[in-house]
């Protein structure tokens, strides 16, 4: 019988644990959500930026738990894995509380709204392949799937770099122009970390011997 060597948990503990505190991140956020002045008698309706950016940044960041989820429970790099885990856990506490937010102003989570809509006429949000800025193409995450190794770090390290570079510019404009004061902090939140992230995803891939993927 293999044993795992001192101090490491075993996979499927890992997955299992990372799985459950997924769940509790998405309640605490939208618990968050609920007692942070966003219940307020004036709130966003539909059609705002909040409501917007509310709604396709919370479908943004179920990609990046998507493809962390994946690497974190098979990449062998523990600096990988580290990074993985961090984003999974934010970014799911985030939809807990945009969702929350959705939740509180009486508005739907999903409605057949066309996606980016809210940035409305802003130049740099290209929707001509059908994705949301930065969003990996479905063949993307079925290749991730089959990798392991270094070219599992590498093509993670490549593919989550640009979903940053997509995600940034949307939470910026949110900055800008969200009305509501619980939205605009969590966008600039947003904006600052994965600027930082975006920066030492690159320098991780350079060292793993990488390129940073060129615009799709």
């Amino acid at each position: 019988m293999t044993r795992q060597p001192a101090g490491r948990q075993p996979r499927w503990l890992v997955a299992v644990l990372a799985g459950a505190i997924g769940v509790a991140l998405l309640v605490a956020g939208g618990a968050l959500a609920a007692i942070t002045g966003v219940g307020a008698p004036t709130h966003p309706v539909e059609g705002s930026v909040d409501a917007g950016f509310a709604r396709d940044m919370s479908e943004h960041h179920r990609q990046a738990v998507t493809m962390a989820g994946l690497v974190r429970d098979r990449s062998d790099d523990p600096d990988v894995q580290l990074l993985a885990y961090d984003i999974e856990s934010t970014q799911n506490n985030q939809i807990g509380m945009m969702q929350g937010w959705l939740q509180v102003w009486n508005l739907p989570v999903n409605t057949s709204a066309p996606q980016m809509a809210w940035m409305s006429g802003h130049s740099e949000m290209d929707m001509s392949v059908g994705l949301m800025p930065g969003m990996a193409k479905a063949e993307d995450l079925e290749e991730l799937r089959t990798l392991s190794g270094a070219e599992l770090d590498v093509r993670f390290l490549q593919l989550m770099i640009r979903h940053h570079e997509g995600g940034v510019p949307m939470a910026a404009y949110a900055v800008a122009h969200a009305d509501t004061k619980v939205v605009r902090l969590l966008a600039r939140k947003i904006v600052e970390a994965q600027t930082a992230e975006t920066l030492t995803m690159e320098q991780m891939l350079s060292e793993r011997g990488g390129s940073v993927l060129p615009p799709p």
